[in-house]
């Protein structure tokens, strides 16, 4: 997946890669003390307001989640098809990311999200009208989730270069860490919240409220003053531009190949991802046969996965620091060793320990 580098201003912009930043009027400078420093990319109106509706459109994205899951259950109760239905939906991201960040590169960014919210608002309102119906089929899951991450595959690398554009890179280590903290704090809330709902009702008011939580972010999306971004692009992709787009392409491989600290952080990510973090697919399956806490402990399961996550964004948001590879290859060890004993524990307050550790 395409991630953005900070540059020093003294280096030229190489040509087919990001626009030259734009001169703005800068907000006041807000350096913060103590536990304010940890929100000094919120100084920028436009990513306030970006933020304000992604939070509630994330928390919406994680109760389909999980209402997805439970449905998959319903329907087959196979840990096979959990597995499924989650490769088609994170196959396309995995495949298709590096394309959408080339594209993202060519075609002004919030263009790219407001375009990829509403064709994802529409697959959510069209899962819902399928549940309501009572006409939902495994094969309209496994469709709709490939088109979901067909979408993803073009927004996840636009929101990342996006928010750059927002916060300029003065602030850049501040958002990123604030954006995976609201994440996190949507993961938190949108599950539990996805379970009492499946517990009290059923999954059909999940997918409605999920279609409705696109609305808030279409609308800040709307809003945003395009004259206060630290960065634009007018670029479109013509036959030129696209021989540029392999260019670049095959250069960022090739530095990638030839500068060991990247491959190393790539390959080891990339392998926690592929074998480690999936787990959570079969959440729907712990909480059932192997805790036995049904729907509601389902979704606190899966919000518990991003408590512990929470704390420690927010401390990084409020260091305000680069990460080194050394924390990011002890995470990954202390992470495998927790996954292991979560997978025996069988008793459900530990359970919940483990994850959010």
């Amino acid at each position: 997946m395409k991630e953005s580098f900070p540059r020093s201003e003294e280096q030229p912009v190489p040509e087919g890669g990001l626009a030259a930043e734009t001169p703005v009027i800068s907000a006041p400078r807000l350096t913060g003390k103590g536990l304010l420093r940890a929100f000094v990319a919120l100084r920028h109106r436009n990513y306030r307001l970006f933020w304000s509706g992604q939070v509630v459109s994330l928390m919406g994205t994680y109760m389909q989640t999980i209402g997805q899951a439970w449905l998959v259950l319903e329907l087959t109760h196979s840990g096979w098809q959990l597995g499924l239905v989650g490769a088609l939906q994170f196959l396309p991201v995995l495949l298709f990311s590096l394309f959408g960040g080339i594209f993202a590169d060519r075609w002004p960014k919030r263009r790219i999200l407001l375009v990829t919210q509403l064709a994802a608002m529409a697959q959510a309102f069209l899962l819902w009208v399928l549940v309501a119906s009572g006409t939902v089929q495994l094969w309209h899951l496994y469709v709709l989730a490939l088109l979901l991450g067909l979408t993803n595959s073009m927004y996840l690398p636009a929101i990342r270069a996006f928010v750059i554009e927002m916060v300029g890179r003065e602030d850049l280590p501040n958002a990123s860490a604030l954006n995976f903290s609201f994440s996190t704090l949507a993961r938190i809330v949108g599950p539990g919240i996805a379970g009492i709902i499946i517990a009290v009702s059923s999954v059909t008011m999940l997918f409605l409220l999920n279609a409705l939580s696109f609305l808030p972010v279409i609308v800040a999306l709307a809003l945003i003053k395009t004259r206060e971004l630290h960065a634009q692009t007018d670029r479109h992709p013509d036959a030129l531009a696209w021989q540029e787009t392999w260019k670049s392409l095959r250069e960022g491989l090739g530095y990638v190949w030839k500068t060991s600290e990247l491959l190393v952080v790539i390959v080891a990510v990339g392998l926690v991802l592929l074998f480690g973090s999936n787990f959570s697919v079969l959440l729907p399956l712990f909480a059932t046969d192997v805790l036995h806490v049904g729907a509601s402990g389902f979704g606190f399961l899966s919000a518990a996965l991003s408590v512990g996550a929470l704390f420690s964004t927010l401390w990084l948001a409020w260091s305000n620091e680069q990460p080194t590879i050394r924390h990011v290859l002890l995470g990954m060890l202390i992470f495998g060793v927790l996954e292991v004993v979560f997978a025996v524990s069988r008793i459900y307050p530990l359970s919940l320990l483990l994850i959010a550790g």
